[in-house]
């Protein structure tokens, strides 16, 4: 049993490796499981050993074996956050409450959820906007939560539940809507509607109030960059929200336990 936080681990490194193949190629035209990896500057194909997650980034210094130039930073950290999320989520399920088959149920579910918000988080990141192809299946995932919590737990409250994430959503979509799209994205709005589906009302205020935090503090220092150097450049809030999701989902906070740091 000690050996499963490393093959986890491990497993978190592959899977974070496919996650980058989904980013690079989601709404490019390119089969996501068809075609060898390339360098994006010179076009060469990969070899086997270019390949192994955060370790052939290490070997080659960040840089291709070809053309040498350089290789963006952004696939180390999406293997390592992926292979870091899946432990923390198979230590926190699957440890803390016994190897069940319920708690290992569970722990593939939390996976999976991880995966599209890891996508969708470093796809708005790149190109400012979440992707329908992944957001809906998010979405989806999360109101399967619910009906799931409907048939195992005795007294949920179904449709309490489906309201929630409308609650959730609902001061993005009047930002939204109030400011025609300038102020918030319609992406957002889909976003926080999976989030309010998979982690109720308390749980999802608790990551708005996260992102919202988050968001100021580094909006601030981007303004004070913009100040210095010129700077312009939108914000995705995207990332932020999905920083509050992980951060309620891995640690169980709710809006209650965060009014105080208020």
């Amino acid at each position: 049993m000690i050996f499963l936080p490393i093959i986890i681990f491990i497993f978190g490194l592959i899977i974070g490796s496919f996650l980058n193949v989904v980013i690079l190629r989601i709404n490019t035209g390119r089969s996501i499981v068809k075609g060898h990896s390339k360098c994006a500057n010179c076009s060469n194909k990969l070899k086997w050993y270019e390949l192994i997650p955060v370790f052939s980034f290490l070997f080659l210094k960040g840089k291709c074996r070809s053309c040498k130039n350089q290789i963006s930073f952004q696939y180390a950290l999406v293997e390592l956050a992926t292979a870091l999320t899946f432990t923390i989520s198979y230590i926190r399920i699957v440890l803390n409450s016994g190897f069940s088959d319920k708690s290992w149920l569970v722990f593939v579910f939390s996976m999976i959820i991880s995966s599209f918000l890891i996508v969708i988080l470093i796809y708005d990141l790149r190109h400012k906007i979440i992707p329908d192809n992944v957001v809906y299946p998010f979405i989806v995932f999360a109101l399967i939560s619910i009906f799931w919590k409907f048939f195992i737990l005795q007294n949920f409250n179904l449709f309490g539940a489906l309201f929630d994430g409308v609650l959730v959503a609902l001061p993005f979509f009047l930002l939204w809507f109030l400011s025609k799209g300038k102020l918030m994205g319609f992406g957002d709005v889909k976003l926080t509607l999976g989030i309010g589906w998979l982690l109720g009302l308390s749980g999802g205020f608790a990551a708005l109030f996260i992102s919202f935090w988050f968001g100021g503090i580094i909006g601030l220092f981007l303004i004070a960059l913009s100040r210095e150097y010129k700077m312009k450049s939108e914000v995705p809030f995207g990332p932020f929200l999905i920083l509050g999701v992980f951060i309620v989902g891995l640690w169980g906070l709710t809006i209650n336990s965060l009014l105080p740091i208020w």
